[in-house]
């Protein structure tokens, strides 16, 4: 396999952040020499989600195994994951904001048409629901754990619990049509075909739909990291993924 130089779009102050990560952990586990310095790994693991290079490329550009390579790019995974906001903790960090924005989004996987309960049926493919909380700004605060894709944005949002949350700290959450029942705080658009809306209806939709569709830059933001766009791991692994992005992503971006 060629190997050349190249480069990844992420701060460096999430380097930092991971390698510091690394460093604790090894001290921790009593792990005192590894084929790849803290930095290393970090590097290794931050090319895999970013850029979502395979365990082969990245045992080829780094220099070691390919079993070796997915030890170190699982384990530096992990730790971020677990540092990972609850949405009790997002909701706090919210809790000054105007209003928030809510909307799931659908993570591809490598899935056979068997697989049913992973089959979106509003996505038409097969992949992992995740629900995402944006600012006014359409900045990221939260991404929700995975579930099957056949799950719907509603019941999605009532398992994790983020509509009782959202009403018991008295947030508004703007959403899509998605969300339908949802009650609390949450406010979607005037149910009904556009010809059968009344004018006030119409006019209350577009205004709506101006200021939901923020919300696609914090999805944006997290499928920025390359990996999230066509998963091939467990099923199992892909809650830790989403977990370590958005740690990373408030790391950098804080």
């Amino acid at each position: 396999m060629l190997v050349y130089p190249s480069g990844i779009d992420v701060s460096s102050s999430a380097l930092r952040f991971l390698e510091q990560q690394l460093r604790r952990h090894r001290r921790t586990i009593g792990s005192h020499w590894r084929r790849l310095s803290a930095g290393r790994q970090a590097l290794l693991t931050l090319a895999h989600l970013r850029v979502g290079h395979t365990y082969a490329q990245l045992a080829a550009g780094f220099g070691v195994g390919t079993t070796t390579a997915y030890r170190y790019a699982t384990e530096a995974v992990d730790l971020p994951a677990a540092l990972a906001p609850g949405l009790t903790d997002a909701v706090r960090t919210a809790s000054a904001k105007a209003y928030l924005l809510l909307d799931g989004t659908l993570l591809p996987i490598d899935r056979i048409a068997a697989d049913q309960p992973f089959y979106s049926g509003k996505h038409k493919r097969h992949g992992m629901n995740v629900q995402v909380i944006a600012d006014p700004f359409g900045r990221l605060l939260w991404a929700s754990p995975a579930l099957p894709g056949a799950v719907h944005d509603i019941r999605a949002a009532r398992e994790h619990g983020i509509i009782d949350a959202l009403a018991e700290a008295g947030i508004p959450c703007w959403a899509d049509k998605g969300y339908r029942g949802a009650g609390g705080t949450v406010r979607i658009p005037c149910w009904g075909r556009w010809e059968t809306l009344s004018a006030g209806q119409q006019a209350v939709n577009r205004s709506h739909a101006k200021i939901r569709a923020l919300v696609e830059q914090a999805v944006a933001t997290l499928k920025s990291w390359r990996l999230l766009r066509k998963l091939r791991c467990s099923t199992t692994r892909i809650t830790s993924l989403v977990q370590a992005v958005l740690t990373l992503h408030l790391t950098s971006s804080g």
